[in-house]
């Protein structure tokens, strides 16, 4: 486990960059972990944790919640509409809204409960057909359909190409959030979260650097 060397780098980049470490939420991507490393993770006191897919967080979570106080929910994956009003039930933030069907999904959902989850747009920064996220060129007017639904808009968060230098993209991210007053950065990972925190992340999602390979994806 190595979560004590990931939370020294955050800390470590954060301030080469004039940044206030405790500005920048660590989430532990958990997503198709054993449990037995989770809960090594919650021993150490961490209580951020990331999930790919709303029926695997359903069946890993709730456990956890009886046993530890304070776990804060995180949906990075796809959402289907037709998860979603599982979905806000069980996470407060999600970082993957990318289509205008689950945007008013989701706000007749939070008319519903009085409530919604905080949200990021995901912006397939790398145009890459096979990601989920709104084009770049449709970012500004989504942000405003978004904000025009009332709904709690966060900020933005990207997943750069595999085999592209994520620093453009990273800073593309930022350009587009800085233009509509937007102050949330979910971006980074495991390989490059000190490059997105010197970009000005303020959500970094680390998986396989505190847990470990996983099984599978």
């Amino acid at each position: 486990m190595a979560l004590i060397d990931i939370t020294t780098r955050l800390d470590t980049a954060a301030r080469a960059h004039g940044r206030d470490p405790d500005a920048i939420t660590l989430v532990a991507v958990s997503k198709v972990q054993a449990p037995e490393r989770v809960e090594a993770v919650l021993l150490q006191g961490h209580r951020v944790y990331g999930e790919n897919r709303v029926q695997e967080a359903a069946t890993r979570w709730p456990g956890f919640q009886a046993r530890y106080d304070g776990i804060d929910l995180h949906l990075i994956g796809p959402l289907q509409t037709n998860k979603a009003r599982q979905a806000v039930e069980m996470f407060s933030t999600i970082h993957t809204l990318d289509r205008p069907k689950l945007a008013t999904t989701l706000a007749r959902l939070a008319q519903e409960r009085g409530t919604s989850p905080g949200l990021f747009i995901q912006v397939n920064t790398g145009e890459e057909p096979q990601k989920a996220g709104c084009q770049p060129a449709d970012a500004d007017s989504f942000i405003a359909d978004v904000r025009a639904l009332d709904l709690p808009l966060l900020g933005l968060m990207c997943i750069p190409p595999v085999e592209e230098e994520p620093s453009p993209h990273f800073a593309l991210l930022a350009g587009i959030a800085a233009r509509n007053d937007l102050a949330g950065l979910s971006m980074g990972m495991s390989q490059d979260f000190e490059t997105a925190i010197a970009q000005g992340a303020t959500h970094i999602r680390v998986g396989s650097a505190i847990f470990g390979a996983r099984a599978h994806d």
